[in-house]
């Protein structure tokens, strides 16, 4: 513990290198003249020059906002700005003309957290106006009423949708048990699980689905299987065909294969909901040209991708780093009359400035496709672009663009320079990073998570484990949270430098005082150096910091270091490391003991044996491992064993 506390003191020690030579405004507000002079009247405009690869901006002295006057969005301003009443019903009889399934879901999107007026709208449009909703309505509106404050509205619509004969999809069922358990409705949490597992078996059991996903699954698509289908007595509905779909979800070109045969030989004309299932199915990699081939086809027979599919398929397309997908998409939807909320707006940007190299082309059209919908331009928006700019390395270019935000009334703050520090350090550029990092602290401002980790990461790839230890103590007395991550980075940096005993006290420390959960890797990789160096009381406690973090069993470096160097305590004790609710496995005992047969001590093994709990000690494939042919199980009792030819119970 001394030896802990004194890693920790010296961590707190400040670097000479934090300090600035020159200050930190000076640095980032130094702006170069602006190349493209401004009308009183222009919007934001960014270009890239030719044969250079900079970007400049235009000036923003004014700022025009106006609305676009589409039946979506005059829906949800009456609703969100008015009490329900019969009043209000009136105004929006009057302020459209049709209700599809796309605005629809688009209003109760932006309903989500005004839960009762939803409820009333929802209610609304199914009553008078003769509204039937889909599966996806359904599901959209669970989500909202998931929480206190209409519980019992929620519960209402479940029993209507089992009605119905509709189900909760399992991603659906996901998110409500989420928001059940977050409000700490426990009980309504379980009672979902049981109406959940019953929809569940019910649909399992429709014939209509398993037939055919069965029939599609089964053999590639060609004839036989066109006739095989031909043959099934299938009873076609929208509800069928989305479970079906839904089913196909892992093998699109099937799915799509299969939407096209309902098409031609069953005569069904798919909806919209249909043809927005489908493209949930057909946006992975293996598809996408299929996807963008229906998404044009969708278009054309007057459908739109609804805000539900939009949001799915975003993240879907950002998690695969599908990201001039996700911007092509995104620059449909802006297109059309349900646009994406500007956080859709901000998430894009930030997924594309995290990338390795981040691609600006990509940032500037989602910026420009925004800014050209006449919206408030919000600081986040900017922030995507700063960010973007300063983790490509363009920092003349990002010290620019802070004058295009000063002039939209946007000041740079802390995450603004955070970028900068985080572009810095990206690039290598150490020594700057923590020149502003330290005038940052002096100044009082908070760094992003984020920018905390780059740079302690580029300290340890530098191999500076010290500078990136002094950072992440910093980094802990601002009280951010432990990041099991960065505490990986710094334990492989410290082993990189044999630095094996700091390694193993700052896990213990993380663990011990600010309640870490290290990674699986963190832990098995530090076991190994620890027996790699014969410190098999540390590796042990590693070991039961491991189970206790309920983390799966690490036998191999064990059983091969006591086998080789251990004895049989030191064996029982791994053991035991093994146990926090329940004996472990009989197969792990087996290979422990196994282990040490493998190295000729048949004796320690048996020893070992006598030492481990009556089942154990009772196993027949344990004990065939301790047994020499000149062996035998006493058969009045199978715990004894007796050697032939002394006749003496060993």
């Amino acid at each position: 513990m001394k030896r802990a506390k004194g890693i920790l003191a010296s961590l707190r020690l400040a670097d000479s290198s934090f300090l600035l030579t020159r200050s930190l405004h000076s640095k980032v507000t130094r702006i170069s003249p602006l190349l493209i002079p401004s009308s009183s009247t222009t919007t934001t405009c960014l270009l890239q020059n030719e044969g250079c690869d900079k970007y400049d901006f235009l000036d923003i002295t004014h700022h025009h906002k106006f609305y676009f006057s589409s039946t979506p969005t005059s829906i949800v301003e009456l609703v969100t700005t008015k009490e329900w009443s019969q009043e209000l019903k009136l105004e929006l009889e009057k302020s459209h003309s049709t209700l599809t399934h796309e605005t629809v879901l688009y209003v109760l999107k932006q309903l989500d957290k005004y839960p009762l007026k939803a409820s009333d709208f929802f209610n609304w449009i199914c009553g008078k106006n003769g509204f039937k909703p889909s599966l996806p309505v359904y599901s959209l509106m669970l989500r909202i009423l998931a929480c206190k404050e209409t519980i019992e509205e929620f519960w209402g619509l479940v029993k209507r949708m089992s009605d119905e004969g509709y189900y909760i999809d399992e991603d659906t069922y996901r998110r409500l048990r989420h928001n059940l358990c977050k409000d700490e409705l426990t009980s309504d949490a379980n009672t979902l699980k049981e109406s959940y597992t019953k929809m569940t078996q019910e649909s399992a059991s429709d014939a209509n689905v398993i037939g055919v996903v069965d029939l599609v699954l089964e053999l590639d698509w060609n004839d036989d299987v066109t006739k095989k289908l031909g043959e099934l007595e299938i009873q076609l509905s929208e509800n069928v065909l989305l479970r079906i779909f839904t089913a196909l979800n892992r093998h699109p070109l099937k799915g799509l294969c299969l939407f096209r045969w309902v098409e031609e030989h069953m005569g069904y004309t798919h909806n919209t909901v249909i043809y927005n299932s489908m493209l949930r199915v057909l946006g992975k990699k293996e598809s996408i040209d299929e996807f963008w081939s229906l998404t044009k086809e969708l278009k054309s027979v007057g459908h739109e991708i609804d805000s539900d599919t939009y949001i799915k398929l975003s993240k879907t397309f950002i998690r695969s780093l599908m990201l001039k997908d996700a911007v092509e998409l995104y620059e449909l939807m802006m297109d059309g009359p349900y646009k994406p909320s500007v956080s859709n707006c901000s998430s894009l940007l930030v997924a594309i400035s995290l990338t390795d190299t981040p691609d600006l082309d990509l940032a500037f059209r989602v910026f420009n496709k925004y800014e050209a919908t006449g919206q408030m331009l919000l600081k986040s928006v900017y922030d995507g672009i700063h960010r973007s700019l300063t983790a490509a390395g363009k920092f003349g270019e990002a010290e620019k663009f802070l004058e295009t935000m000063r002039n939209a009334g946007h000041e740079p703050d802390n995450i603004t320079y955070s970028h900068i520090v985080f572009g810095l350090a990206k690039a290598g550029r150490m020594e700057e990073a923590c020149k502003m990092l330290g005038e940052m602290e002096a100044r009082g401002y908070v760094l992003e998570f984020k920018t905390w980790d780059i740079i302690i990461q580029r300290h340890c790839l530098a191999g500076e484990i010290d500078q990136a230890l002094n950072i992440f103590t910093q980094m802990l007395e601002k009280n951010f949270d432990a990041d099991s991550g960065i505490l990986e980075v710094l334990v492989n940096g410290l082993c990189s430098k044999q630095r094996v005993d700091d390694a193993y006290t700052l896990v213990i420390e993380m663990v011990e005082k600010v309640k870490m959960k290290p990674l699986l890797d963190t832990y098995k990789n530090l076991i190994q150096k620890l027996l790699g160096e014969r410190k098999l009381k540390e590796a042990l406690n590693l070991l039961r910091l491991l189970r206790k973090d309920e983390h799966p069993s690490y036998e191999e470096p064990f059983n091969n270091y006591i086998s080789k160097f251990g004895s049989v305590d030191d064996a029982n004790e791994y053991l035991t490391a093994l146990r926090v609710k329940k004996y472990p496995p009989v197969l792990i005992y087996s290979h422990a003991i196994e282990s040490f047969c493998k190295e000729g001590r048949e004796s320690d093994a048996r020893d070992l044996l006598d030492k481990c709990p009556p089942h154990i000690r009772g196993d027949a494939g344990i004990l065939k491992l301790v047994t020499s042919p000149n062996r035998k199980i006493c058969a009045n009792n199978p715990l004894v064993a007796y050697d032939c030819n002394m006749n003496d119970e060993v």
